[in-house]
């Protein structure tokens, strides 16, 4: 079953104790895509300026990422971010600097008429208006997935709470998590999400893992480990596009199917941090990454 993501697309220059590069393609609905796309066909929807390279396109859709809805804006920048690692926190990104581009001017998404008919919707990070915009053009979802982060719950949770009120799955970190329900506890935090809307609340904890909270549905599994990080830059949009890309796939939402989900985002987003920005994940495959979630589920069984 076809999904379609609305997120942002953008070059990334990124510094971590292995380098520095700069230009990546990156940005939440960019790195959702690359693995969503390993078990269904992904549209996305986005917006970049004229400067945006033209290899990178050409890149996503030999990847089989459908761009009917990728924008290109007249006259305006692409979304750039400037972020950088600390050797001793790489849960945690500096950021450098911001340009929104033509994010900020960007009111409301387009998309092709035929794509208001796909039944998976996911609303990746983003301006949450804008994601109400987009949800708003929807003719009936069938699972409506929703990402954000500290900068919308601090200038915008009105415009959030009111979103999550009518959606299926609620994605947060820990520290998202907790700011949004005043929660320290991620128990009582997953709680609180529940109470907000969203049927399914998942939790990301970078390195020590994921807990996931329903009303029949508990569990909380650890992350690949992994000896050396190179940059965790899109890791949780990743994971969000493991997640999803199964759920849409299985077609259900047994506890049995929760939990593989869980489990094929956690090893994609692991290919994700050993490597700057898409360099893992472009030649990822479907048997690559289960031989490593084999070896991951070799670490939770007894």
């Amino acid at each position: 079953m076809s999904l379609i993501v609305l997120g942002t697309v953008a070059l990334d220059n990124i510094k971590t104790p292995s380098g520095v590069r700069k230009n990546l393609l990156g940005g939440s609905a960019a790195h959702f895509s690359m693995a969503a796309r390993l078990f269904t066909d992904v549209h996305l929807v986005a917006v970049v300026g004229e400067d945006f390279p033209k290899r990178y396109p050409t890149f996503l859709k030999n990847k089989g990422i459908n761009l009917t809805s990728l924008q290109i804006a007249s006259g305006g920048k692409t979304f750039r971010w400037h972020g950088e690692y600390k050797k001793e926190d790489f849960n945690t990104a500096v950021t450098l600097a911001t340009e929104l581009g033509v994010l900020s001017s960007l009111e409301a998404p387009a998309i092709a008429d035929h794509q208001k008919h796909i039944s998976n919707v996911f609303l990746a990070n983003i301006d949450p208006d804008i994601q109400i915009g987009l949800l708003g053009l929807m003719k009936k979802p069938r699972l409506v997935g929703v990402d954000s982060m500290n900068l919308w719950i601090r200038h915008k949770k009105k415009s959030l709470l009111k979103l999550i009120k009518g959606v299926d799955l609620f994605v947060a970190n820990d520290s998202e998590a907790r700011m949004l329900t005043g929660e320290h506890n991620l128990i009582k935090s997953a709680k609180h999400l529940r109470s907000l809307g969203p049927k399914l609340i998942v939790i990301k904890k970078g390195e020590h893992g994921v807990l996931f909270y329903s009303d029949k549905t508990r569990f909380s599994f650890p992350a690949y480990p992994i000896e050396t990080v190179v940059d965790p830059t899109g890791a949780g949009d990743t994971f969000a596009g493991g997640l999803m890309g199964y759920l849409c796939k299985a077609g259900k939402m047994d506890a049995k199917t929760l939990k593989t989900a869980v489990i094929y985002a956690t090893t994609i987003a692991s290919f994700n941090v050993e490597g700057f920005g898409m360099e893992k994940t472009d030649k990822l495959t479907l048997p690559v990454v289960r031989k490593r979630m084999k070896e991951l589920l070799s670490f939770i069984s007894y």
